[in-house]
């Protein structure tokens, strides 16, 4: 079984590496065929076709996709600003600017959605012309190395033991100090890439990339590794986390910073599942399409690992195979199968705040003028969490949603899981992280109300405010710099719930739901815990749940999604996954312990 393992972790390396490569061996030539499928609009493919034309890229074939975005980008900014001397031009030539065409809608605005369809459909080489092939090399080769890697856990003992994940070069984890570096590192990152949107994200990325790399080799190299275990001091932490654990999390980094900033730079990716995008929805992929199908793929995959790995608990098998069916289905098939039927394509599972722009005028207009089924879809959307998250919360904790519905959760609980141990536990932790939530969610609601006002009133000023910069911001800082970069990015550094645990506004909604008024909650059997520190070791979010075992505590805490997890991996059944409407009213007292006595027989004291 362990030569199996091995075969299928060589084929996994090999798909992966192919997958890496692939942008690199892209070959582009823009021609008049292609300006005219990217763009729609007559005026603007006259003025992009002219600059091609004048900057003598047209019809020259590059063997770099990066040399040619860059040629690509001089050729856009020029047309940008030849339509902007055309618009001004227009005060004493009436015919610059086509009758009936407003002044704002004749200038080209942000070049980065063109550089990105003119780049995809100017895609030659060997993803473009072999698909197949490609998909098989890559995504084929990576999925079958996966599931034949997984296969012999399959035949192991079942039920939780600690098998050196502390010792792991992909699972040690990173120290506080290397962590608040990575942080910071990626913030400034972010921010750089969101004032100046040029190339030197990625120069900043691979230097920060590489030096963390060096210094993770040379400290592997010259120091000893220290012992942690289960029992290890919650203070304690290793001394630098391995070097695959920190490739991993520069790898995701990368990948995401690319999605959503540079994602010119990935058609070649994009490339490799245009016919199932063309299948399902009718339209050519995009790098959002990429994103799905990839995070699908992902999840079902590491389901499979998570059912090898929890075979001997009822609950984490069905729970694993909700988030995987919720976000196959719900997530991923049907939105593309109502493109395809000319109807809105919306996550019937995902929310607001979580799906922060819900209420852009955007949306408000497509769902209103897709008729009924949008109408549906837009009371569906405003119920789910006005009335269906009290009532859900209430009768099953926040767990309905967070572990059984949610692809962000799903996608932590199956890709995320070997770092699930990397959460901090320690006090200073759970006070930055229920200070940064909450904030999150307060920014969500005003950001909502100002986008509401605008769309109601007509007017972007909002007391001194432009609604529109504030969602610009929020989208990006919360919507695509935590939940993707630093939420998915930081699994193999900081744990697997970063995102759940500290920016996710919906959680905090569901958590203060599940504090105050629900009836779930994890009992606890103080007098048969051994103190093992399983239960605490495994928490995603951060609970030191083996302390609240230890003082026979019910755990109540609003951060707790109760995957249970800590109940499968408990080897005396110590605790157990309850609802009971027993103190729903006093739940959120800071003390509470059970009494034994005689006299009174056990009560709870608060």
């Amino acid at each position: 079984m362990k030569y199996l393992s091995n075969i299928g972790l060589a084929i996994f390396l090999i798909g992966l590496a192919v997958f890496i490569s692939i942008p690199f061996l892209g070959q582009n030539r823009l021609t008049e065929d292609a300006i005219s499928k990217s763009i729609s609009k007559p005026y603007h493919l006259a003025a992009v076709t002219k600059a091609a034309k004048d900057s003598g890229i047209l019809n020259e074939r590059f063997t770099s996709t990066f040399e040619f975005i860059q040629k690509l980008t001089g050729v856009l900014e020029t047309a940008k600003a030849n339509q902007e001397t055309a618009a001004k031009i227009e005060n004493w030539q009436a015919t610059a600017i086509p009758e009936g065409v407003s002044e704002w809608d004749f200038r080209i605005g942000d070049t980065k959605s063109l550089t990105f369809s003119l780049t995809n459909a100017s895609l030659k080489g060997f993803a473009a012309e072999n698909t197949f092939l490609a998909f098989l090399l890559s995504f084929g080769l990576a999925i079958l190395g996966g599931l034949l890697f997984m296969i012999p856990k399959f035949f192991t003992l079942p039920g939780i033991k600690h098998n050196g994940i502390y010792h792991n070069s992909a699972t040690r984890g990173l120290k506080v100090g290397w962590r608040s570096f990575f942080l910071v590192a990626t913030i400034i990152g972010v921010f750089m890439a969101g004032y100046f949107q040029s190339g030197l994200l990625a120069v900043y990325s691979l230097l920060v990339g590489a030096g963390i790399l060096g210094y993770t080799w040379w400290e592997g190299k010259t120091k000893n590794k220290e012992d942690f275990g289960a029992n290890a001091p919650r203070s304690a932490s290793p001394s630098v986390s391995g070097w695959i654990g920190i490739m991993t999390g520069t790898l995701l980094i990368g990948f995401y910073v690319l999605l959503y900033w540079f994602p010119e730079y990935i058609v070649g990716w994009v490339a490799l599942v245009n016919p199932f995008s063309l299948k399902l929805s009718g339209n050519p992929a995009s790098q959002w399409f990429l994103y799905g199908f990839l995070y699908t793929i992902v999840m079902l995959v590491m389901g499979i690992r998570m059912a090898a790995k929890y075979r001997h608990n009822k609950y984490q098998l069905v729970r694993t195979g909700s988030v995987v069916f919720f976000q196959t289905a719900f997530a991923f098939l049907i939105p593309e199968i109502l493109v395809r039927l000319n109807k809105p394509g919306v996550d019937l599972k995902n929310m607001w705040p979580l799906d922060y722009d819900f209420f852009f005028s955007y949306n408000l207009d497509n769902l209103i003028d897709s008729g009924g089924l949008g109408i549906f879809m837009l009371g569906w959307g405003i119920a789910l969490f006005l009335i269906g998250v009290p009532v859900f919360v209430y009768f099953f904790g926040k767990r309905w949603y967070c572990s059984w519905v949610c692809g962000c959760g799903g996608l932590a609980e199956t890709l995320g899981d070997p770092y699930r141990q990397l959460s901090d536990k320690s006090l200073n932790a759970w006070r930055v992280e229920r200070w940064l939530i909450h904030a999150v969610l307060a920014f969500s609601i005003v950001m909502t109300g100002m986008v509401l006002y605008t769309y109601f009133t007509g007017s972007y000023q909002v007391l001194g405010f432009d609604s529109y910069q504030v969602s610009k911001w929020y989208g990006f800082l919360i919507g695509s710099a935590f939940a993707g970069v630093v939420g998915t990015g930081f699994y193999p550094l900081m744990g697997n719930r970063t995102w759940c645990r500290f920016g996710c506004p919906l959680a905090a909604y569901l958590g203060l739901v599940q504090k105050w008024k629900s009836k779930f909650r994890i009992t606890t059997n103080g007098g048969q815990c051994i103190s093992c520190g399983n239960c605490s070791t495994y928490c995603e979010m951060g609970i030191d749940v083996r302390a609240y075992a230890q003082r026979g505590q019910d755990i109540v805490r609003s951060s707790c999604v109760g995957c249970g997890v800590c109940a499968a991996v408990c080897p005396r059944g110590v605790l157990r996954l309850e609802n009971s409407s027993i103190d729903i009213d006093t739940r959120a007292s800071e003390l509470r312990t059970l009494h034994i006595s005689e006299k009174d027989g056990v009560k709870l004291v608060g």
